[in-house]
């Protein structure tokens, strides 16, 4: 009986320990398309993540965990934040390559993580 409800105790602990390991998802519900649809907004994300410019609350979460996104293929990541890095990398990448070649210099100079980051955002998992 003993060893049955230690089980159950490290199983609970074991989950609790994988959720927290999560990003937050406070900001799931920001409009993404709302963002990528007005570039003026969408500026304002890519300078604060570049600390170029002031940031939301939302920019402040994003740049805090962008380099750990990169490296392990957003492993924190909901599957909401997961399919929205997705859709934001591909729009930046199209639209705004001069910002994108920012990031990249800023988040990995080397190149060190790209054979992480791209299979990532090409999955559709």
């Amino acid at each position: 009986m003993k060893l049955l409800v230690i089980s159950m105790l490290l199983a609970v602990a074991t989950l609790a320990l994988a959720e927290e390991s999560k990003y937050t998802d406070r900001y799931d519900n920001v409009n993404i398309d709302e963002i990528l649809n007005n570039r003026r907004l969408l500026v304002a994300y890519v300078k604060c993540i570049l600390e170029t410019g002031r940031c939301t609350a939302e920019g402040k979460e994003l740049k805090k965990h962008i380099k750990d996104g990169m490296q392990t293929a957003c492993s924190k990541c909901t599957q909401w934040q997961r399919q929205g890095a997705r859709k934001v990398v591909k729009h930046i990448r199209e639209n705004e390559s001069e910002y994108w070649q920012q990031m990249l210099t800023k988040y990995d100079p080397n190149g060190e993580f790209k054979s992480i980051y791209e299979p990532f955002l090409e999955s559709d998992d």
